[in-house]
């Protein structure tokens, strides 16, 4: 199909919802709301593509007046310079199409699940963890999206062996979601007093926050254990059993909250975080399914796949995937500077997906 036909489908399909919508009296709460997102998600492109054809109608009576004002050089230049102005717009405004054009991920308008673990490197990995870990929280408040921390592995030196929360926020694992993989930093540790340079990692995770109806989850499944919280936590700290661990049996998927004072909520957290594993387990299954046509995309999904190393005597942040360095280490850390990385990564998996279109 080509180019002009999907634009000319996708007009038609806009038209036939909206008079549906507006004849149909019948339809049910699920069809209506259905039909409600197709009409919303539809809405910008059909504009899109409005716009870019009346600047074709402009282009093309620009170009008629250059040819009837021959005779008249002042108006000539004016009509001229007029179509070469729009002949200007014609590559940005296609562009953004088909941009627009590009397949939705379903999962990008919701709010996402962070997970930071420390990994080789001992206890100068929590600590980077813990850098890892604040930088997301800075970037978060700096969207005004909210983060909330659901349980904290602490070390005794201010490092994290495991930290994870929930940002919430409009597209939030659209936003984030490149951000899974190992990471890597490269500094003297505060501990090391050669002034030797060490190389420490932490992986993060990025996943999409789900609710009970995108996953089912069987009860019989769980095994519920109570348990007293350790390390800072407030006065129910070892008093209490309020510390929640579960275990999704079929996956051996063990997940555990001591972040709050209640067992019921920490139980809330924890299965919202059981959730979301199991629904990324899921999802990356079928894209290691459609592992061919992955090729061209940023990142593979792979947990253990190097895509970032920080180095702070150079002061440098190295993107890997995308061949992206940045001497704005300190700006990174304060999530300032992550925008940066976050666009360049958004870009060059955009320009991958519309070669594949284009194939």
């Amino acid at each position: 199909m080509s180019l002009e036909e999907s634009l000319t489908r996708i007009v038609a399909r806009h038209e036939e919802i909206q008079s549906r919508l507006s004849t149909d009296r019948d339809l049910d709460s699920k069809l209506l709301s259905e039909l409600g997102k197709e009409l919303s998600d539809l809405g910008p492109i059909v504009e899109k593509i409005h716009e870019v054809g009346q600047l074709r109608d402009e282009i093309i009576e620009a170009q008629a007046i250059v040819q009837e004002s021959a005779g008249d050089k002042d108006m000539k230049a004016m009509a001229e310079e007029e179509l070469s102005n729009l002949l200007s717009r014609v590559p940005g405004e296609e562009a953004e199409l088909q941009v627009m054009l590009i397949p939705k991920d379903a999962d990008d308008a919701r709010n996402a699940l962070l997970e930071v673990r420390a990994g080789t490197g001992g206890e100068e990995a929590a600590l980077f963890a813990a850098n890892l870990f604040r930088m997301y929280e800075r970037y978060a408040f700096s969207k005004g999206w909210k983060f909330e921390i659901i349980d904290l592995n602490e070390t005794g030196i201010g490092g994290f062996k495991e930290a994870i929360a929930t940002i919430s926020g409009k597209g939030v694992f659209g936003r984030l979601k490149f951000e899974s993989g190992v990471h890597r930093v490269q500094r003297v540790p505060a501990t090391e007093s050669g002034g030797r340079v060490h190389t420490s990692a932490a992986t993060v995770a990025i996943m999409p926050e789900v609710e009970d109806v995108d996953i089912d989850i069987d009860t019989k499944d769980l095994r519920i254990d109570t348990y007293r919280a350790q390390g800072a936590g407030g006065q129910h700290v070892n008093k209490t059993d309020s510390a929640v661990r579960i275990t999704h049996i079929p996956t051996n998927t063990v997940v555990q909250c001591q972040d709050q004072s209640s067992q019921h909520k920490n139980k809330a957290k924890a299965m919202k975080v059981l959730r979301a594993r199991l629904y990324d387990n899921a999802k990356l299954e079928k894209d290691l399914a459609r592992a061919a046509d992955r090729k061209g995309q940023v990142g593979s999904g792979d947990r253990s796949e190097r895509i970032r190393t920080y180095n702070y005597p150079q002061g440098r942040v190295t993107e890997h995937r995308i061949n992206l360095t940045l001497y704005k280490l300190d700006d990174m850390m304060e999530g300032t500077a992550l925008d940066e990385v976050v666009d360049a990564l958004t870009s060059e998996d955009q320009a991958a997906k519309l070669a594949a279109m284009s194939n």
